[in-house]
């Protein structure tokens, strides 16, 4: 077995539960959970206010145009083409340091070298994300079909903002998985028994 760390990437659709299935796994496989701390790591490295990298990170995502009101060089694309460059040194440095798991932000590209990589994305059809958003996550259903599309759509036009060799969200994932037949707890599972034969773990599951 490789001596190098081995990383577990999730990408997902918005309500189909990747974040929740992401920390079941990380509980699974005794190994860290990272999400929004990378924001916070990225607002030390740069010195910035947590908040300001937060909205920075927002506008990258869902406003493709925003850049346009600024010259070339400064302002918010700046910001946000820094942003992701720093966010990206944050991945490969956890992926060299640690077994991890790590949700989001294109990791599965910008790790795309790393050979004990396992990147997984996770889908469900849009009604059972409906019903996610509306009994999981607390929101109602006017919010919850306007964030499935505004969040979605944001995902793609960051990805293909910079990971300009994608072809589809799915280029870098080596497992697509809906969760909608299996659920939170078994589709955690499940990529934990991948993890585990592809990546040689060594994880006991019960």
């Amino acid at each position: 077995m490789s001596d190098e760390h081995y990383v577990i990437t999730i990408s997902r659709q918005f309500g189909s539960m990747g974040r929740s299935i992401a920390k079941e796994l990380s509980g699974i496989m005794g190994i860290y959970f990272m999400d929004r701390d990378i924001v916070e790591q990225t607002a030390k490295r740069l010195g910035m206010p947590l908040s300001t990298v937060a909205d920075a990170e927002e506008r990258s995502k869902h406003n493709p145009f925003w850049y346009r009101k600024f010259p070339l060089g400064i302002g918010p694309l700046a910001a946000e083409d820094e942003i992701f460059q720093v966010q990206s040194n944050i991945i490969r440095d956890m992926a060299d340091k640690q077994d991890c798991i790590i949700v989001g932000r294109c990791a599965e590209s910008v790790l795309r070298s790393h050979k004990r990589k396992l990147s997984v994305y996770i889908k469900a059809p849009f009604e059972q994300r409906l019903k996610n958003c509306t009994d999981l996550l607390g929101m109602d259903e006017k919010t919850a079909m306007r964030m499935i599309h505004d969040v979605d759509l944001a995902r793609v036009r960051y990805r293909e903002r910079y990971i300009e060799d994608a072809e589809d969200p799915f280029s870098d994932c080596s497992v697509i998985l809906d969760s909608s037949v299996f659920g939170i707890s078994e589709t955690a599972r499940i990529i934990a028994l991948i993890a585990n034969e592809t990546l040689h773990c060594s994880v006991i599951l019960n």
